[in-house]
């Protein structure tokens, strides 16, 4: 299997309207970021609050996200589960929405339990019964479970386990088994704070979620560090730390849909329990985001007169 799941990826939302999904908003939405340089979009991973989300919900924004999206774009979907056959049989489900893979991360409920040999198992199973290639999804902040560089090299090898979603942020991960890999092996970033040193080391690209908010400055420092561009793909580094700091580190999924609603795209609510960025975090988002000349004038005469009301 060749390397295919290269460039930036957004993980895109999920829009709500009274707690029910606004799938409408969510064409809309996708329809804006076809007019940039991402290689494609994840429906149903971290960012899109996959969850709190039915099978139902997840298969509805898949089916709309890839009618919405350009046919140049690649379609992704997280389809993870707890057990090995629950993760197959949904994978499989949503294999039949047309999408280009899904992306699958380790199970971490029973945590203790997971060891490497049954991770190994998981995906290898995984990867025998999938009809369409998976992603990796690694991701130890939220499930307590750490893939070994050992055991990454052996699955990077099975013909259907097409590359990994990094988001441990950890350089030395990266850069220690970066040669272990195989070489069809796609190892995409979900730290966009790490881009630039993970595409040093050999990184394909990212799924960030800070390319939901910066899609144009994101593709640029790719497009960038891939046309040997380097001082500038790390000035474009520097630029984006403060916005990756605060949306990906710190406030998290509300803040991404809070900055979505100030440069024009649809935010919106998350779904409880997740509540709503508190003013402090909001005028520091907005702060930012005019740093960057994200927030339009337009947008930003509009918002001070809604404060003077």
């Amino acid at each position: 299997m060749a390397k295919r799941f290269q460039g930036i990826f957004a993980p895109l939302t999920t829009p709500f309207k009274d707690e029910a999904v606004f799938l409408e908003k969510l064409k809309e939405n996708i329809g804006a970021y076809n007019t940039y340089g991402l290689a494609g979009y994840v429906i149903s991973g971290s960012t899109a609050e996959s969850v709190y989300l039915s099978d139902d919900e997840i298969e509805a924004l898949v089916r709309t996200g890839k009618e919405a999206a350009s046919s140049r774009k690649i379609v992704v979907a997280g389809t993870a589960k707890e057990s090995t056959k629950l993760t197959l049989d949904f994978s499989n489900r949503i294999a039949e929405s047309g999408v280009d893979a899904v992306l699958i991360r380790t199970p971490g409920y029973f945590k203790s339990r997971m060891t490497q040999e049954a991770l190994k198992r998981h995906y290898l199973t995984l990867a025998d019964g999938v009809k369409v290639p998976l992603i990796i999804y690694h991701i130890p902040r939220y499930t307590g479970v750490d893939l070994s560089a050992a055991l990454l090299s052996e699955l990077s090898r099975h013909e259907m386990i097409a590359g990994i979603k990094d988001s441990s942020g950890n350089m030395t991960f990266c850069a220690g088994v970066m040669p272990l890999l195989d070489e069809d092996f796609d190892y995409l970033t979900g730290a966009g704070g790490m881009l630039m040193p993970a595409l040093m080391m050999g990184a394909s690209g990212g799924i960030l979620a800070l390319s939901d908010v910066a899609p144009a400055l994101c593709t640029r420092l790719y497009d960038s560090f891939i046309d040997g561009g380097q001082e500038k793909a790390r000035e474009m580094q520097y630029k984006l730390v403060s916005l990756n700091q605060a949306i990906t580190l710190e406030y998290g999924i509300p803040a991404v849909k809070y900055a979505l609603d100030l440069i024009g795209l649809f935010g919106g609510p998350c779904r409880l329990p997740l509540l709503p960025l508190g003013d402090a975090e909001k005028k520091r988002i907005r702060a930012i985001l005019n740093e960057l000349g994200l927030i339009s004038p337009a947008k930003n005469r509009k918002e001070r007169g809604r404060r003077d009301e």
